[in-house]
């Protein structure tokens, strides 16, 4: 028989009949924002294509780190490291536009496992000149331009295949979902190519990425064909009049413009981090690679949260563009003149929110702007306008590091974007762009 301690401790046990309905209506909730946040994964394409991504992205990441650090070792120049972003950006800036035609030409997939192959053959070449140590600075000129042709091609044929993983309905989530693989990586990479660079050398971090691609092939090779969504039929026609009129319907559309006019000059004078981040570490605040990891990754994990929160939201707009647009040109600036190096990681994390919710709006703004057939050479154009400037940010940044001091040269640049910012607001002010608020910008 129980006690009367005993008979008074089951009810005191159980939870009331108030809680139970309570904790699971929060639950519900929980779930369905979760559903809602990563609701392009329900596309069984859509998952293989992300998860090979995350895997290659990573170990893009470590040899960024570990190219970083091989320049400063080999030059100790700001100028040097500046010039080998410079070539390998250059081809983006120079073929992107065709890799776009290639795109709206020829079945996406089958061209980027020919450009994910490429890519990991070229590291292979890097790892083992590293590892031999006959490494010399024209080597890693001459393997960052083949790099860049290969990626000419890759990233707008990687953005335009996207709507047909998830369809239109879920593709502003897929572009934000894409842009949290890209800053996850990120805060993943970075701190493992220091990590590896401090412990079994540089010439690890190269074979990691040459053998990441391989996931990406593999899940290319594994999607259902009956899966994909419908879009438009490759286009047809000369060279010359489909790049034509891929430019032509970007200048004659004043919304797709102006997302494009300040991409490029955020894409030129902003988003350089790969210089940026290294100079910093090891000339503004005097650390090794492992410092250098680190304030990657906290660019990396701002970039993370961010992409969640837009994913989540569902939303993108030319106001929503531009606001992230002057939060990234402030920030930018506030990093270059804090002296601490905690209290600059901590601004690279906010900066890393602010430059995700600026390219996950633009991009999505370019993708809902693009016809089905014209979409490779619209996202070639937005390849070309954001990344393809890298070349000419990274040697700006780097002659004004080399000459004025890596501060002073981030304030300037941080005050070109806040230029372009105001100018992009005005444009697209003057053509009362600004109030239509939709999605589609045609």
């Amino acid at each position: 028989m129980a006690t009367a301690a005993e008979t008074r401790a089951v009810p005191a046990a159980l939870p009331s009949v108030a809680a139970v309905p309570a904790l699971s209506a929060q639950q519900s909730a929980l779930g369905a924002r979760l559903g809602t946040t990563f609701r392009a994964l329900r596309n069984y394409n859509y998952r293989l294509f992300w998860g090979g991504q995350f895997v290659s992205l990573t170990g893009n990441w470590i040899q960024r780190t570990a190219m970083a650090w091989l320049v400063l070792d080999l030059t100790g120049s700001p100028i040097a490291l500046g010039t080998v972003t410079m070539v390998q950006f250059l081809p983006i800036s120079l073929f992107a536009i065709f890799g776009g035609v290639l795109a709206d030409r020829f079945p996406k997939r089958q061209v980027l496992i020919l450009t994910q192959l490429g890519v990991a053959a070229q590291a292979m070449v890097v790892a083992a000149l590293v590892g031999s140590g006959h490494i010399q600075l024209w080597h890693l000129y001459v393997l960052s331009v083949v790099q860049g042709v290969f990626v000419a091609v890759d990233n707008p044929t990687r953005s335009a295949l996207v709507v047909e993983l998830v369809g239109r309905e879920d593709l502003g989530n897929a572009v934000a979902l894409n842009s949290g693989n890209f800053n996850l990586s990120r805060i993943i990479g970075p701190a493992t190519g220091g990590v590896l660079i401090a412990t079994v050398g540089m010439a690890a971090c190269f074979w990691v990425n040459a053998f990441s691609y391989l996931p990406t092939v593999l899940g290319l090779i594994l999607m259902r064909a009956a899966e994909f969504h419908d879009v438009s039929p490759p286009a047809r026609g000369p060279l010359r009049r489909q790049l034509g009129d891929g430019i032509r319907y970007a200048l004659r559309t004043p919304r797709l413009f102006g997302v494009l006019l300040l991409v490029w000059t955020l894409g030129a004078y902003g988003f350089n981090f790969i210089t940026v981040l290294p100079l910093l570490a090891r000339y503004a605040y005097g650390t090794g690679p492992e410092g250098y990891g680190v304030v990657s990754s906290f660019l990396g994990v701002g970039s993370l949260v961010a992409a969640l929160l837009v994913a989540s939201h569902g939303q993108a707009s030319l106001r929503l563009m531009l606001r992230a647009a002057v939060a990234f040109s402030l920030l930018l600036a506030a990093v270059a003149i804090t002296p601490w190096y905690a209290a600059g990681a901590a601004l690279l994390l906010v900066l890393g929110m602010a430059s995700i919710a600026f390219s996950a709006t633009a991009q999505t703004l370019c993708q809902y702007a693009a016809p089905g057939q014209m979409r490779g050479r619209v996202m070639s154009l937005y390849t070309m306008l954001g990344m393809g400037m890298t070349p000419l940010g990274a040697l700006t940044l780097g002659g004004l590091s080399e000459n004025l001091g890596v501060r002073l040269a981030m304030v300037i640049v941080a005050s070109l974007c806040a230029l372009g910012t105001v100018a992009t607001w005005w444009y697209l002010r003057s053509r009362d762009a600004l109030d239509d608020e939709s999605p589609a910008l045609g």
